[in-house]
């Protein structure tokens, strides 16, 4: 009897550290609990980008998990503001440099940049063009040898955790030099940018009939806000919940256009603009957005 009451003692032993064993290991090692570790979520990750304020230009810097791009530096005089802005957050290396266009408030400032960041890779439109402004700018990229590579629709990239893919130009000729500009559309898990340079109505609804993906959280305005860009397909088909206008305060063209702010204000659309807030900067996690400016 005393044998078979040690066995039974011994056995109640082994179910009760067994039990405390796999309650151990389904705490501790259940797949339920692999959201909890914070260094592989995407939402310890962000995406940044930042609408610098060059004046009557545009400059778009973009920054994803130590992964940089910039998108145009506006004037030749604003290109020590692109640089500086760049160095106060500490880039040293550019993954990617997109020149919308030839027009001097998008490449004016790049050579500048060229000389004090290394660069990886030049997106440009393939597009004839004679100012002194572009020659000049083709000359500091054979400088530093650099190979363009031309912007093809449906082309995609990486940039870290973040991707963008080229929208347009469409065509191979045009008229108006604003509708070669370079488009994509920026994203990052479940948030998107789409970014247009000077891209006017012809150039928009082209991208329309190529039946790409336009849909995007952020939409910076084609052409400063132009009458000529916007278009009311264009902005249905982007449904952006932000609209950003990088323009120049008093600027003699009259941009942003009153048509284009009352479109925007017809759909209910938040208007960002850096001649009146400065620096715009947007902050992603994948699921939702948030932005502040300097001003």
């Amino acid at each position: 009897m005393k044998g078979i009451k040690k066995r039974n003692v011994l056995w109640v032993f082994c179910i009760i550290a067994a039990t405390i064993l796999i309650s151990y290991l389904e705490n501790n090692l259940s797949p339920s609990n692999e959201t909890s570790l914070p260094l592989f979520s995407k939402q310890t990750e962000t995406m940044e980008v930042h609408f610098i304020d060059v004046g009557q230009g545009d400059s778009i810097y973009i920054k994803a998990d130590g992964h940089s791009m910039l998108i145009d530096a506006g004037e030749k005089s604003e290109g020590t503001t692109v640089i500086h802005y760049l160095e106060a957050l500490g880039v040293d290396n550019l993954d990617y440099i997109i020149c919308t266009h030839p027009h001097s408030d998008h490449i004016g400032g790049m050579n500048s940049v060229l000389d004090s960041f290394s660069v990886n890779q030049i997106i440009m439109p393939e597009v004839n063009h004679t100012t002194d402004t572009y020659e000049d700018l083709l000359q500091a990229i054979g400088d530093h040898n650099l190979t363009i590579t031309k912007a093809v629709p449906g082309n995609q990239y990486a940039l870290g955790p973040a991707s963008f893919t080229i929208l347009s130009p469409v065509s191979d000729f045009y008229e108006d030099v604003n509708n070669y500009s370079v488009g994509i559309k920026l994203s990052y898990y479940n948030n998107s940018f789409i970014l247009t340079g000077d891209a006017e109505a012809l150039a928009e609804k082209e991208m329309l009939n190529e039946d790409m993906d336009l849909t995007g959280d952020v939409l910076k305005l084609g052409h400063h806000g132009s009458s000529y860009s916007s278009c009311s397909e264009f902005l249905d088909a982007v449904s952006p919940s932000y609209a950003v206008i990088s323009v120049g305060k008093d600027n003699t063209y009259g941009h942003p256009h009153h048509e284009t702010i009352e479109a925007l204000v017809e759909r209910g659309i938040p208007i960002y603009r850096t001649d009146e807030q400065g620096t715009i900067i947007f902050q992603c996690d994948g699921d939702t957005v948030s932005v502040h400016n300097e001003n």
